[in-house]
């Protein structure tokens, strides 16, 4: 368990490195910045190679090379090549005065290895005194810094005082992460029990005017030079920000150098430093915006965040936590409230808006975590969506089971993308109701033989069904030979009076026609009568809970429809309505936005509960003039 913890955790540092490398390129295209004007690059290239001979060079025209530089007057100048063996006495000695004359302006790139205290061939640079570090400090220093082992050691037969009285000595010790990248650099490292500052720290200090002793190291935290902190992490590294690809800073050819008309005043003042960059030198490093950057420009990096004090800084541990607590908390207790479809927008909309802050802090030079939050948002959508497509595809099932056979297909998916518009609990709401009733159906079926009676109805329920359906009707249940229907539930449908009204008409008509086609099979010919009413009414699931459950509506106004159905046969008439229903749809029969149809009072009705007789109306399609 505890191995497959820290594989994952591996695995998510290895992910986040790749993270974090896509926001540095986004933010190099964004905000491309300017190269250091005084921070110069002197390259050992394939120019300089072809004029001079392959690498590496005489020590004696490399001491031309550096004291041309030095000619110039630079602030400091970096080294960044190893002298790992001697080569003569003559040019050993000639490189070591040179040196020597530094007067600590020169930083000069050094290694290390296993080495025994007594061996005379490998000199050792002097290493940063317990006075440089906080004594409260230095003891988890010297247990959580790097141990250098595996590099070589400088090794100048010039004698000891060109070291110890030269150059300034600065670690080049960059090991890259798994995925050969370099995104750090080890401010110190520790080798024999000795700490030892980097060559880019080391000339960064020189080039602010200060020295070596103005070095306070601050165990887990990072460096101070005067005024300036360097934040680093509890291992000493400081988080490299790279301004560009390679060759981002400005080059010159050493072959220009040596070359005895150039003019050594573009050195003046300017941090200077000397490296290779011929490809056959094999000093290259792999960083999050460039596959092939000289090993020189990354020192010229790291000099030049710590100058210009453009430090990567991480926000604390407890900030990214409460992030993941916050917005995993905010998300959760939204998606509980929204749907699936909305809660995609929302997820996305929260991922978006983390992204676009971290991105903003990156921007800011300020580091958070990206990938912990952004799995932990990832994985609260996944969950709810999950949750909420279980749930929801539940409640879809039970709409369809409960209302396809009350109403079309068209209204059943609609109240499957909108549940919230079924409430099956029971509630008040203004429906318009219809009945409609075979009239003599009585006699019809002692008349007739049961089979051809069902074979009758059936045709005529589906007809008047699918009728009911076309105009989004619900069919609440038959009855015997009874149909009755409603509007404005499950859905809200404004004009559910029109509907109603459209709908009997369309009844109306499809039963000429078949009356006409039963005439002419020689079979019963069936009539009916359409009561219509509108009103209040209560409408929900009701019955015997786990037994039998209908979709229906019950109330007065139920009621009245049903009475005024009865009333047809009286009236010698096929529709009635009510003057409630009248009410709403008079706009449009003054507007004749009805068709071509009559509407005529015929009388009253008295209503049970009700002083004041309802006035009922007849509806009839006129023929159409010929």
């Amino acid at each position: 368990m505890c191995l497959l913890l820290l594989l994952n955790l591996k695995l998510g540092n290895n992910i986040e490195s790749i993270l974090y490398d896509y926001r540095f390129v986004i933010k190099n295209r964004l905000f491309q910045q300017l190269p250091p004007e005084d921070i110069l690059i002197v390259e050992i290239d394939e120019k300089s190679l072809d004029a001079y001979g392959r690498w590496p060079w005489s020590r004696r025209l490399q001491g031309e090379l550096i004291k041309k530089v030095l000619e110039g007057k630079p602030r400091v100048l970096a080294i960044d090549i190893f002298y790992p063996e001697p080569e003569s006495p003559q040019a050993d000695t000639f490189l070591g005065n040179i040196l020597k004359k530094s007067n600590g302006k020169i930083v000069l790139a050094t290694g290390f290895d296993r080495a025994e205290r007594g061996d005379s061939e490998l000199l050792l640079p002097p290493p940063l005194s317990p006075d440089f570090v906080e004594d409260s400090s230095i003891s988890r220093i010297k247990e959580q810094s790097r141990t250098a082992t595996i590099t070589t050691v400088n090794i100048l037969k010039i004698g000891p005082e060109a070291i110890y009285r030269g150059p300034v000595l600065g670690h080049v010790y960059s090991p890259p992460e798994i995925d050969g990248k370099i995104r750090w650099e080890y401010l110190y490292v520790r080798f024999s029990d000795e700490l030892y500052p980097s060559l880019g720290l080391a000339t960064a200090i020189i080039g602010l005017g200060r020295s070596i002793e103005d070095l306070t190291i601050y165990g887990n935290r990072g460096a101070g030079v005067g005024e300036i902190f360097i934040p680093s992490d509890t291992a000493g590294r400081m988080r490299i920000n790279y301004i560009g690809k390679e060759r981002t800073f400005r080059y010159i050819s050493a072959y220009d150098v040596l070359k005895k008309e150039f003019g050594t005043d573009i050195f003046k003042d300017s941090i200077v430093l000397i490296g290779t960059t011929a490809i056959s030198t094999y000093d290259f490093a792999v960083t999050p915006l460039s596959a092939r950057m000289p090993g020189v420009e990354k020192n010229a990096t790291v000099i030049e965040n710590i100058i210009n004090k453009r430090f990567i800084k991480d926000l604390p541990l407890t900030v990214t936590m409460l992030v993941i607590f916050l917005s995993g908390t905010f998300l959760t207790l939204l998606l509980s409230r929204l749907r699936a479809r909305s809660g995609i927008v929302a997820s996305f909309s929260a991922l978006s808006l983390f992204l676009f802050l971290n991105l903003y802090l990156f921007m800011n030079n300020l580091y958070m975590n990206l990938l912990y939050p952004m799995l932990n948002l990832i994985l609260i959508s996944f969950t709810g969506f999950s949750y909420k497509y279980i749930k929801e595809e539940r409640r879809a099932r039970e709409l369809k089971r409960i209302f396809s056979s009350y109403v079309s297909p068209k209204i059943v998916e609609e109240l499957i993308n909108n549940p919230d518009m079924a409430r099956l609990g029971g509630q008040r709401r203004e429906i318009t109701v219809l009945f409609s009733d075979i009239m003599g159906f009585t006699s019809l079926s002692e008349k007739h033989e049961p089979e051809e009676v069902v074979a009758l109805l059936n045709e005529y329920f589906k007809a008047m069904t699918d009728i009911i359906f076309k105009w989004d009707g619900t069919l609440d249940k038959f009855v015997g030979d009874e149909i009755m229907a409603f509007w404005n539930a499950p859905i809200e449908q404004p004009n559910h009076a029109e509907l109603a009204i459209r709908c009997s008409l369309d009844m109306s008509d499809r039963l000429d026609k078949l009356q006409k086609k039963w005439q002419s099979e020689g079979k019963p010919v069936l009539d009916c009568g359409i009561g219509i009413n509108t009103g209040t009414v209560i409408i929900g699931n009701i019955g015997a809970e786990g037994k039998k459950m209908d979709y229906t509506a019950i109330g007065d106004h139920v009621n009245l429809g049903a009475r005024i159905e009865k009333l047809t046969r009286e009236c010698n008439t096929r529709i009635l309505i009510t003057e409630f229903t009248y009410k709403r749809i008079a706009t449009l029969v003054k507007d004749n936005l009805l068709g071509h149809i009559e509407i005529t009072e015929v009388g009253t009705v008295q209503v049970k509960g009700k002083e004041k007789p309802v006035k009922i109306f007849s509806l009839r399609t006129l023929p159409h003039p010929s």
